[in-house]
């Protein structure tokens, strides 16, 4: 027989070790931890003792991370409340990158936004959005997360030189824009209004593999805000 015959008979006749009890007694196995031989029994314990504790393992890590992703839904909600409480629509800009910076401990952020009314023109951060940066911004379908090779926008930021990690976050309007066709109007998607560059020295602060999702809410909540100054 081969084992794999062996093992499909075990499986299919779970009684066999109830009529060959003395069998079962002297199967010896060697345990791989202490290399000291055991009962067929005692490596089961072990085996279960070790599911156990990958199973505890795995169960603090979600633990941790349900703890993490709980302060961050604080951090969020009070830095949405922060934007709500301020009346000044010109300090709006100002304030959300003020308040990423305090709220997620993030080294640097810059943020530019364009297409605003004409009495906000000259603000500092409606100047510096090359042609070029607003089709980056606008090819981004989700927030940019890697190493910063010499981007752009990075020369917004006060310490250029040490944004070694970038991550970049398209701000875009609440409602999508409308063209007229031969056939009628068609909505298009979301104009970009703007750009949040989050920099940080660590290489590993923001990489390619990380999830966006979180950051998809914080430019959801700032391109709200940021509607009162169109």
């Amino acid at each position: 027989m081969t084992e794999e015959e062996i093992v499909r008979y075990l499986r299919g006749n779970p009684a066999f070790f109830d009529r060959n009890a003395d069998a079962l007694a002297e199967i010896v196995l060697v345990s791989p931890h202490s290399r000291r031989t055991v009962s067929l029994q005692e490596r089961q314990a072990e085996l279960l003792r070790e599911k156990i504790r990958a199973f505890e393992m795995r169960l603090m890590e979600l633990l941790r991370h349900g703890a993490d992703n709980t302060v961050l839904a604080d951090r969020l909600l009070r830095w949405s409340r922060d934007l709500f409480l301020e009346h000044d629509a010109t300090r709006v800009p100002d304030l959300i990158a003020e308040s990423i910076q305090q709220q997620f401990a993030v080294p640097q952020v810059a943020l530019r936004v364009w297409g605003v009314a004409p009495v906000h023109g000259d603000a500092p951060w409606a100047q510096g959005a090359t042609e070029e940066v607003r089709q980056f911004a606008d090819a981004l379908r989700e927030p940019f997360c890697g190493v910063n090779t010499g981007f752009e926008v990075a020369a917004w930021l006060p310490h250029p030189e040490q944004a070694v990690s970038l991550a970049l976050l398209p701000l875009r309007a609440l409602e999508p824009a409308v063209t007229v066709t031969r056939t009628g109007q068609a909505l298009d998607s979301p104009a970009t209004i703007g750009l949040i560059v989050l920099a940080s020295p660590d290489a590993q602060r923001y990489t390619s593999t990380m999830g966006t999702d979180f950051l998809l809410r914080i430019a959801e909540v700032a391109s709200a805000a940021l509607s009162r100054l169109r």
